[in-house]
């Protein structure tokens, strides 16, 4: 049994680590971290979380407060810019740290300065973390005490593109990326975008080439490919709570067949649990893969315009953030992989 301590518990994010770690048979969740709503009962704002846990939230502060010496992981669910400050006093106690921010996922810090436009207070730390990306970054997340979840929107990109990239059967130069994400992925926060009479009965297209996730998506595209790579996201955000849809399209550049590529997406992720490659004729959809850990993939090879078109969906607050976290802490602590993470996706 180890014991955890969630910074930021009350975002959707931290609320839904909370709720999977409240369960996780190995885990005892030390304290819940809240700015917003220090000595209030968690069930007051969470109450789907009634007979699971009783607890206040308190406020941490990660300098001298002696909550982070009484755990042995601890999830930093907290804006970007804030979790720098609390990774390095995490480290500096000998913690494992899981990290939900875009904080220590890009490996260049001027790159996440450009982007995010705020200076990086923790390069030393930035050293030694290694990108949350479970499926391909297994043996490194193993001996890692700092792991980088990924975003939401990487997720679903990357995995997707991932085996073909590896095969270098992918156009790089002609990749183009079309996502969709329900309204929980902009938070809690009160903003114009969520607010219900904006959201409903509408889609909107936004951060057209200034989206926060590109340069993550770009950085691992180019890892995987072992050169500089530059795409075009286009992220949407469309009236449902929670799951992401992404649709990705390229050049078909050595003319592969829908049953080449059903064996491909085989060898790679045929083993494993959260990664569901779809038999041809079969597409994802969000609600397939709603409130589970899961990624669905599929693939339509257009003969007509010689592309490969690449669909992938996941739950934006489970893979895409929480679940995946979980995951991770599951690879450092050395349990197996998907304890506490085997909820079968909500149908309807």
């Amino acid at each position: 049994m180890i014991k955890v301590g969630i910074l930021g518990s009350t975002g959707y994010a931290g609320a839904e680590l909370t709720r999977l770690l409240a369960s996780h048979p190995e885990v005892e969740i030390e304290f819940l971290d809240s700015r917003s709503y220090e000595d209030k009962e968690y069930l007051s704002i969470y109450p789907n979380l009634n007979k699971f846990l009783s607890q206040k939230c308190v406020r941490v502060d990660v300098e001298s407060d002696n909550y982070l010496k009484s755990i042995d992981i601890m999830f930093c669910a907290l804006p970007h810019g804030l979790s720098q400050r609390a990774v390095h006093r995490g480290l500096s106690l000998d913690i494992g740290v899981v990290d939900l921010s875009a904080d220590f996922r890009l490996t260049d810090p001027q790159t996440y300065e450009e982007w995010y436009k705020t200076p990086h207070q923790g390069v030393e730390d930035l050293k030694k973390a290694v990108y949350g990306l479970c499926e391909i970054y297994r043996d490194k997340i193993k001996g890692s005490q700092l792991v980088a979840n990924p975003g939401c929107y990487p997720t679903s990109i990357i995995l997707a593109l991932y085996p073909l990239l590896k095969e270098n059967l992918v156009d790089l130069g002609t990749i183009i990326i079309d996502s969709k994400s329900g309204v929980s992925g902009a938070g809690r926060n009160l903003s114009d975008i969520a607010l219900y009479g904006q959201c409903n009965e509408n889609v909107r297209a936004y951060g057209i080439g200034s989206h926060r996730h590109t340069p993550e998506i770009e950085q691992e595209i180019s890892f995987a490919s072992n050169q500089q790579v530059t795409v075009q996201f286009t992220p949407h955000l469309i009236p449902m709570t929670r799951g992401i849809l992404s649709t990705i399209y390229f050049k078909n550049r050595k003319h592969v067949s829908e049953v080449e590529l059903e064996e491909i997406y085989a060898g790679y992720y045929g083993k494993e649990y959260f990664i569901r490659s779809l038999e041809r004729g079969s597409l994802p959809q969000t609600k397939s893969v709603s409130g589970s850990n899961f990624c669905e993939i599929g693939f339509k090879v257009d003969e007509r315009t010689g592309h490969i078109v690449l669909v992938s969906a996941i739950d934006n607050l489970i893979k895409g953030a929480a679940g995946q976290a979980v995951q991770n802490m599951n690879i450092m602590m050395g349990y197996e992989e998907s304890l506490g993470l085997k909820q079968t996706p909500i149908w309807p």
